[in-house]
């Protein structure tokens, strides 16, 4: 992207949002320089709040989330409300994403779902002490868009008693969202047939310190998988085989909360890991990636799918067979991970246990699901992708029709 067209990008004064500056950086345009422009559109022109929004995601994406948090908040002193437009005519749909102030995993990436679609998104940026119901604008269905957290759960306590009395379908109502926090989920979870999910606990610092000054804890047993609460994408995620690694970690992270859960190995016949997101929208399975790796702990963008032509034809073998293969074979485990967990919308990362039960690591409405992974790389992935953008949309219209 050229500097004329972050030029003329700026020149727009309008909310660009999540979805279209997150393609942009997949397209490795200098961050630095539309960072700067939005900010100098923000200080000519006070009424540009939507440039700072913009911005403080920008700064995100650069690292700095002290100062992308810092600009949010700026933004919302003056504005809590930032619409995305329909990019097709004519619009079918207005939508009110229910959002919380905060990190990018904070809320449902939802732009990413609705980019190209016929329906107007409304993003409102709620609060726990300041709630104006005057500056909520029209819209035909209402998307929770808060993820579990500690720092939303006082938005979502304060928000739950107006819900209950909404004008218009909810999707995701708020009291199932509890239902997806690691240790919650985990006990939701272990009674089901065909699925596997280990037990996850919530720690206190002082716990793990007295187990290694030589205490017992059967809850940290090793080997376990140790992480800071809140923490996401393999954070500060550690396998812990030995107390010198536990310690170490201890030493490593200022929290003084842990979530800590058994090990368990994966690994197929060949000795790599294979993890799948499967999303769930209404209730009905879809396929999102799958990604391949050495290491017990994968990530999409480290696993080397980029760089793997055998990895990819893996993936796409995955997503054409997944209707006939993936989803019979689990088709119980996970119609019964929708109806215990409550939501209409839901991402599971997960693999098959080596006697091919569902082994799930965490479940989750905020995780991220998009098309912006380059199509000459991946040209197998725009289609299944498709059918995630359909569906949502479906969900979205059958809901508020009622």
């Amino acid at each position: 992207m050229e500097s004329t067209t972050i030029s003329e990008l700026v020149a727009q004064k309008t909310y660009q949002g999540l979805a279209h500056l997150m393609r942009l950086h997949a397209q490795n345009i200098d961050l630095v320089k539309l960072g700067q422009a939005l900010l100098e559109s923000a200080i000519e022109d006070t009424s540009n709040v939507q440039a700072i929004m913009d911005a403080a995601i920008v700064v995100q994406f650069l690292g700095d989330q002290a100062l992308a948090l810092q600009l949010q908040q700026e933004a919302l002193l003056v504005r809590r409300r930032y619409t995305i437009p329909a990019r097709i005519s004519p619009v079918a749909l207005r939508v009110l994403a229910l959002m919380a102030p905060g990190e990018l995993m904070a809320n449902v990436p939802i732009e990413c779902l609705l980019e190209h679609s016929d329906i107007t998104l409304e993003c409102y940026y709620a609060a726990a002490d300041d709630i104006d119901l005057n500056e909520i604008p029209d819209h035909d269905v209402l998307f929770f868009a808060m993820s579990e957290s500690e720092a939303n759960r006082p938005i979502m306590r304060a928000w739950a008693p107006i819900l209950a009395h909404w004008p218009v379908p909810i999707i995701n109502r708020p009291s199932a969202i509890p239902n997806v926090a690691r240790d919650t989920a985990s006990a939701l979870l272990q009674p089901l047939s065909g699925v596997v999910m280990p037990p996850t606990y919530r720690v206190d610092r002082h716990v793990i310190e007295s187990v290694l000054q030589g205490g017992e804890d059967n809850r940290l047993a090793l080997p376990l998988i140790i992480r800071p609460i809140d923490s996401h994408a393999g954070h500060d995620l550690v396998r812990v085989d030995n107390l010198t690694i536990l310690a170490d970690e201890l030493a490593k992270v200022s929290a003084d909360t842990f979530f800590v859960s058994p090990f368990v190995d994966y690994s197929d016949a060949d000795g790599q890991f294979r993890k799948y997101r499967v999303v769930l929208i209404d209730g009905v399975p879809y396929p999102a990636h799958m990604a391949i790796s050495t290491h017990w702990m994968i990530h999409y963008m480290n696993a080397g799918m980029m760089e793997s032509q055998a990895k990819r034809d893996e993936e796409a073998k995955w997503f054409a067979t997944f209707d006939q293969e993936f989803a019979p074979k689990h088709r119980q485990a996970l119609q019964a991970i929708y109806e215990v967990v409550g939501l209409d919308y839901l991402g599971i990362d997960c693999a098959q246990t080596q006697d091919g039960r569902l082994l799930v690591f965490e479940i989750d409405h905020a995780m991220v699901v998009h098309d912006m992974d380059p199509p000459d790389v991946f040209p197998y992935k725009h289609e299944p992708m498709q059918r995630i953008f359909d569906a949502f949309r479906r969900l979205l219209i059958t809901r508020a029709k009622g």
